[in-house]
Parts: C-alpha cells; sequence; structure tokens
C-alpha cells in the first residue's frame, strides 16, 4: 500500500481525514476533506468532486489504522491513494498546524 510520510506533505497536497466527527472537530489539518470511515461509502461521491483529476489523495485519521483501510479501498476503485503514516498524531508533533472549523488552534483527540 503506498504510505507517505507527514514530512512529505507540501502545502496544496489534497488531504482526506477519515476520523469521526468529534475527532475532527477537536482538530485537523486546514482544508482537508471530512468523511468519516463510518459513511465513506455512502458519501464517496463527495471525494470525487473534490479531489484533483491527476492528483494523489492523502489518506488520514488518528494514527494510520483507519486511513490504511480507505486507502486500500480506493486503490481498489482505480484512485491515486496514500496513507499518512502516523496520522494526525504525528501530524500535531511535527508541529504543523491543528486547526477547529472556525480557524482557532485545535488538537488531535
Amino acid at each position: 500500500m503506498p504510505t507517505v510520510q507527514v514530512t512529505d506533505l507540501k502545502d496544496g497536497d489534497f488531504l482526506l481525514d477519515v476520523r469521526e466527527d468529534d475527532e475532527w472537530q477537536a482538530g485537523h489539518a486546514e482544508g482537508a476533506l471530512h468523511i468519516p470511515i463510518s459513511e465513506f461509502v455512502a458519501r464517496y461521491g463527495e471525494l470525487t468532486e473534490a479531489a484533483p483529476q491527476d492528483g494523489r489523495v492523502h489518506v488520514i485519521c488518528r494514527s494510520g489504522g483507519r486511513s490504511a483501510q480507505v486507502t486500500m479501498y480506493l486503490a481498489q476503485q482505480g484512485v491515486d491513494a496514500a496513507n499518512v503514516d502516523g496520522g494526525m498524531q504525528l501530524w500535531a508533533e511535527t508541529g504543523r498546524p491543528v486547526v477547529t472549523d472556525d480557524g482557532r488552534p485545535g488538537f488531535v483527540l
């Protein structure tokens, strides 16, 4: 399964956050698309509308387990996807910004 490190991500890379609503509300990466894993298949069309046609979808969760499942699903659908190793925990640990919906500093739940 394709995997990327948090430190490999650049500003503007497409990020799909598959954590649940309470985790997202506590804090997330600015600009990420949020589709909880529990709703992913039903809301798959939202991803296909938002994702870049010829770009990679970087999938993130808290630590990497749920995002790995979604990455495998996307690969089966022919989508260029990669799991973000270490997830939002490593995202925050490396100093990447974590924000709430209103732009204030957030935290990883």
